[in-house]
């Protein structure tokens, strides 16, 4: 085998076939505006938390609608709640209702936020 001088890396493809979307199905039961969310970067790029920690609302969403949950109640966490977020979404997210009902479903709280 000969050596080009780089190396490829591990793929980064997701199988969404085999993926559990339950969570997700009622995270989208819960708060309807979050199927307008267009991954804009407003929310990430006006959130607070984000000064402290490496909190990304962008890759929350991300991994939550794709299914991957792991580390996902960790990360969560490091959201502060304060809304900012919501107040520069264009397309009227409710962001922070989103969090709150991210954080149940995957702590398995049956009460659902709306």
């Amino acid at each position: 085998m000969e050596n080009f001088g780089f190396s490829l890396k591990k793929s980064r493809t997701v199988n969404l076939v085999h993926a559990d979307m339950q969570k997700f199905d009622q995270l989208i039961a819960a708060v309807p505006s979050y199927k307008r969310c267009i991954g804009c970067g407003g929310c990430t790029a006006s959130c607070s938390a984000r000064q402290f920690t490496d909190f990304d609302i962008r890759k929350v969403h991300c991994y939550f609608s794709r299914g991957q949950y792991d580390q996902l109640e960790q990360e969560l966490q490091k959201c502060m709640l304060c809304g900012k977020c919501t107040l520069v979404c264009p397309r009227g997210v409710n962001l922070r209702s989103l969090i709150i009902n991210m954080r149940q479903i995957l702590s398995n709280t049956t009460e659902i936020l709306g």
